[in-house]
């Protein structure tokens, strides 16, 4: 018999790709499908989750599979799926729905609309008898309450378009950046773990924007409780399960309050940041590991995560053969088996034991976080039991190939791309090493190849580029990373690209009533609502990223317009960034940019070694500028090498101090 095919065989998403054969009649969101609903008068049910998402397979399984619940769910509904990463305004529209009804979210997030797209009721994870339930009694209530449903589909409708900035924006108090960084910093150290690092609240998700943060506060003060936070927290993240001890690259959060047990897909989004702040807290404090852990981040990602045109790819699903973690865990025999007569120092560092320490029988890794007395007790140097760790992991990750791989998302992200790039650019500006400077321009490439028509960028990629218009967060992530790139390159062509990327922001997503960003274009869809994204989640805020856009290329182009909307952004939040730090750390560094302002450091002459020095050292209220004959860049146009030396200009708000030929003195004078 022919395997059935429904629409979604004509999608970009791998997730939608997924359902393609469900018997459920998917359409994807779009004006089929709604005037469809239309013209039936239908409820229409939409299904929102992503292709590493565990429940979502599990659902898929359980209830979409099945002929019997697919006939009740065709009769009765116009079905949509919805890939959350490839369409973000709808999940945040129909997440917000259903928080709204009480329900806490996640995914599979289940909503049903009525016709005109408005919501009245929702949930996430349903057993296939619970959702037979619910299908049978929203039909009946569809055709039998209408005015009821009616009623709370209007009313959730006037709540999500409400706006968030209202609650949220004050008046700018007059209290200075020292007195609210130290308001921060002693809101984050009361939810500190001080045992194992991280917040304190389980499961664990790292949150790389707070201990960027903390680094900056560290580097303001010299406050060492700061850094000492930062340092506790990675360290015991590198050591964790959360960490793929053998091929590098993190998972997305930790179920346990150890950082032991993950959930164990891989997102580039995370990767992404934790190569900036690994790559930054290396220049901080030279920490060996972390040098490590960044390199063995960007090998996962170049041989699991690269395409052939060098996209990223999305993600890596936690479930391999239908089980969360399997491709990662080893028993005690396989240890054995593989490792031999070193078997037991092995498992000793990685914490395996006989019977397994998680479930099943199976040991994830989890390093010793003590390793200096690990090799004391083994009487071996540090630089001899590296090397051989670096042999035995190589022996298990030999042992792992064949394994059934987790599946891969292999849809291609601009936000996400532009983010790891930015990423690699850090790593490249710690450590020097051309491969990560390789790897973020090659990804820039792809972006203006595949993801863009001149201004106008795209959401997403696969085979062929999707089309839904970009986010906000594409834009800013995109222009950030051209921000980043000119940074390290001087190629001028990468700032004026995301000046005028900027541009196109500010006349297609600023709303001039509340003075923030849409979250969606003028150009989009038009959905039920149009939202603005404030708080930082597991990604920063898009408008924070905007904030700092402004504020950069203000700084380094001369127009002040944009750093006084910059400063506009940051001050009308500033009671919320200094009492909920947890979730508007992203703010808070905008916050100081702004208000501490950043120092404009140019280089005349060809001050190839003087750069790399300054771009290793963490100085983050530094942005970078080359002299030329040619610039269109006016901060640069009167400035050249003097006496035919290698020169440095350190100038804050356009106002140099004087000329320096000494990398050292330059360092100083941005420290000031």
């Amino acid at each position: 018999m022919p395997q059935h095919t429904n629409r979604l065989i004509n999608a970009t998403s791998p997730y939608l790709l997924q359902h393609a054969h469900n018997p459920v009649e998917w359409y994807e969101w779009g004006d089929e499908a709604l005037d469809v609903a239309r013209k039936s008068d239908k409820p229409i049910l939409v299904s929102i989750g992503y292709s590493s998402c565990h429940w979502c397979h599990v659902m898929e399984r359980e209830s979409f599979e099945n002929e019997s619940i697919a006939s009740v769910m065709n009769a009765h509904f116009v079905c949509i799926k919805v890939d959350r990463e490839e369409r973000p305004d709808v999940d945040q529209i129909y997440m917000e729905a259903v928080q709204a009804l009480g329900v806490h979210g996640g995914w599979p997030l289940n909503v049903f609309l009525t016709s005109d797209q408005k919501p009245f009721f929702g949930g996430t994870y349903f057993s296939p008898p619970a959702w037979t339930q619910i299908l049978e009694n929203v039909s009946r209530a569809y055709s039998g309450n209408r005015d009821n449903i009616e009623d709370t589909a209007e009313e959730l409708t006037k709540h999500l378009m409400r706006s968030d900035i209202g609650r949220f924006v004050d008046a700018a108090h007059n209290v200075t950046v020292e007195t609210d960084l130290q308001a921060i910093a002693e809101k984050l150290a009361e939810r500190f773990d001080r045992l194992r690092g991280g917040m304190s609240n389980v499961p664990k998700f790292i949150m790389p924007s707070i201990w960027r943060l903390l680094l900056r506060y560290h580097h303001l003060t010299g406050d060492n409780t700061a850094l000492q936070q930062v340092q506790l927290t990675l360290d015991r993240i590198a050591a964790g399960g959360i960490y793929d001890q053998l091929r590098g690259g993190f998972a997305r959060y930790s179920v346990d309050g150890d950082w032991f047990a993950p959930h164990f897909e891989k997102m580039l989004y995370d990767n992404a940041q934790l190569m900036s702040l690994y790559s930054e807290a290396f220049a901080v404090t030279a920490s060996p590991r972390y040098r490590e852990v960044v390199n063995e981040t960007r090998e996962w990602l170049e041989q699991e995560m690269t395409s052939s045109e060098g996209g990223f790819y999305s993600a890596l699903d936690a479930d391999s053969e239908g089980v969360e973690g399997k491709f990662y865990c080893w028993t005690a025999p396989e240890l054995d088996k593989h490792l031999g007569s070193d078997a037991s120092i092995v498992k000793e560092y990685y914490q395996a034991t006989p019977g397994g320490n998680w479930e099943h029988g199976m040991n994830i890794l989890y390093a010793v976080t003590d390793e200096d007395a690990f090799i004391a007790k083994h009487k071996i140097s540090a630089g001899q039991w590296h090397k051989q760790l670096i042999a035995y992991k190589k022996t298990l990750l030999d042992a792992r190939a064949p394994r059934v791989r987790p599946g891969l998302d292999d849809k291609i992200l601009t936000a996400w791309n532009a983010m790891m790039t930015c990423g690699l650019l850090d790593a490249y500006a710690a450590f020097g090493d051309d491969k990560f400077k390789a790897m973020a321009s090659a990804n820039l490439r792809f972006i203006e190849r595949n993801l863009c028509e001149g201004t106008t960028l795209f959401r997403s990629f696969k085979t062929k580029r999707s089309t839904t218009h970009g986010f906000l967060d594409d834009y800013a992530w995109y222009i950030f990373a051209l921000i980043r790139y000119y940074q390290v390159s001087f190629d001028e062509a990468a700032l004026l690209r995301a000046a005028e990327f900027t541009r196109v922001v500010l006349s297609q997503f600023y709303d001039p009533q509340e003075k923030y960003f849409f979250y969606t274009s003028a150009k989009s869809e038009k959905l039920i609502a149009r939202k603005k994204e404030i708080f930082d989640n597991v990604i920063p805020s898009s408008n924070a990223i905007m904030a700092q856009n402004l504020n950069w290329l203000g700084t380094m182009m001369g127009i002040d317009e944009w750093i006084d909307q910059s400063k506009a952004l940051v001050n009308a939040l500033q009671t919320l960034i200094s009492t909920e730090p947890s979730y508007m750390s992203q703010w808070a560094i905008a916050m100081i940019e702004s208000q501490k302002g950043l120092k404009e450091v140019v280089l005349a002459g060809n001050n190839r070694e003087q750069h790399q020095t300054l771009l290793s050292s963490f100085l983050p209220f530094a942005t970078y500028l080359k002299a030329s004959d040619h610039s269109n860049i006016p901060l640069v146009a009167d400035k050249s090498p003097v006496n035919g030396r290698d020169t440095i200009f350190v100038c804050h708000k356009r106002v140099c101090q004087l000329p320096v030929h000494n990398v050292d003195q330059a360092i100083a004078q941005i420290k000031a």
